[in-house]
């Protein structure tokens, strides 16, 4: 049994591989779950930001949720396609009242809630960790997941925790639970209180761990309490769809999860490992 919720098609600025192709991947891999979060980026609009000095055009939302809807229909009792979003996290009113609009007017699936940007600027990339210390890198970053998690607009899943390591620059980049348990243990511990899901996201890049967040992590989560967790291989093309699905569902069972579990319109449904 396979489940991977959180990927992207053209229909993303970054996407690589149609809806239509990564549909008929999640279908040649026999996914019992497949999910398509596509990049909804208000807080790129609102901080105008370029990527190789261009502008990043918005998401069509309405010709998404129409194309992938009526897909989803064609493919009733052949794959559980979710049509969802991922949001990117903006603190700002006039994003966030964007995110509740979007919502109410499209009801996705699932809505994933994401930090990509941090200090002005995409923490994604490399020059984020230009002129400071990872120590205040980091923790700016997870200061802001913390952040996000009052989010107004109903969101399922807390995404790839670590977002901040995939291209750091630092000469060890791992973000290790010891290192920053106190700003961690309050997202950990809040994404318990409010009955969120921790995505386990195997887009890691050279972030010097397999997947994010690490087991570190994942073990204080399940002490804590944390039982939903969700996968996602973050696949911007065909060919990363489920990757290291079975490294990481083997090291969650080695710590005690015995399920992930697929958030659909409201509802969260357990699915065994």
């Amino acid at each position: 049994m396979i489940a991977d919720i959180h990927t992207h098609t053209t229909f993303s600025p970054d996407g690589r591989s149609t809806t239509e192709q990564m549909i008929a991947r999640a279908e040649e891999l026999n996914l019992d779950y497949y999910g398509i979060s596509e990049h909804f980026n208000y807080d790129y609009d609102r901080l105008e930001l370029k990527i190789d000095g261009e502008a990043v055009p918005p998401i069509d939302e309405k010709a998404y949720f129409t194309h992938t809807r009526r897909l989803q229909k064609a493919l009733k009792g052949k794959l559980n396609l979710l049509v969802g979003a991922e949001y990117g996290f903006d603190h700002d009113s006039r994003s966030q009242e964007r995110y509740q609009r979007t919502t109410e007017t499209y009801k996705p699936d699932f809505i994933i809630n994401s930090v990509h940007t941090c200090l002005g600027m995409d923490c994604y990339f490399p020059h984020y960790c230009t002129g400071k210390s990872k120590e205040f890198a980091y923790n700016a970053y997870l200061y802001r997941v913390l952040e996000s998690l009052e989010a107004p607009y109903p969101y399922d899943i807390v995404a790839h925790i670590g977002y901040c390591s995939r291209n750091a620059t630092y000469p060890d980049p791992k973000l290790r639970y010891e290192d920053f348990s106190d700003v961690l243990d309050c997202i950990l511990k809040g994404i318990i209180r409010r009955g969120k899901i921790l995505e386990i996201n195997t887009s890691s890049k050279t972030a010097g761990s397999p997947f994010l967040p690490d087991t570190d992590i994942l073990c204080r989560y399940f002490e804590l309490g944390g039982r939903k967790i969700s996968f996602a291989s973050d696949a911007h093309d065909t060919m990363r769809i489920a990757e290291k699905y079975d490294l990481v569902t083997g090291a969650v069972r080695k710590i005690g999860f015995t399920h992930l579990t697929i958030p659909c319109r409201g509802n969260h449904i357990p699915f065994s490992l």
